[in-house]
């Protein structure tokens, strides 16, 4: 059982805002939140979100630690 009067007031219905509009109703230590971003204008829940991809990981990779094929690596240090 919990101990009373420790835990904060506890609001079921908090009204939740995004630029002015209410967006949703969830329950809440706080009777209102106001949020920047929401899952109604965020591009991934949204579908608008783009990847852009130009070159592979692998590829970007291999660039960017001078790796050659054969696993050795462009000048620096030599294998002993």
């Amino acid at each position: 059982m919990a101990k009373p009067e420790i835990h904060p007031q506890w609001y079921p219905e908090a009204k939740v805002y995004c630029n002015g509009q209410h967006v949703m109703t969830v329950g809440s230590t706080k009777p209102e939140l106001h949020v920047d971003v929401w899952s109604g204008n965020h591009p991934f829940y949204t579908g608008t979100q783009k990847i852009i991809d130009t070159e592979g990981r692998v590829e970007r990779f291999m660039r960017k630690y001078g790796m050659m094929e054969g696993g050795q690596s462009k000048g620096g240090r030599k294998k002993k």
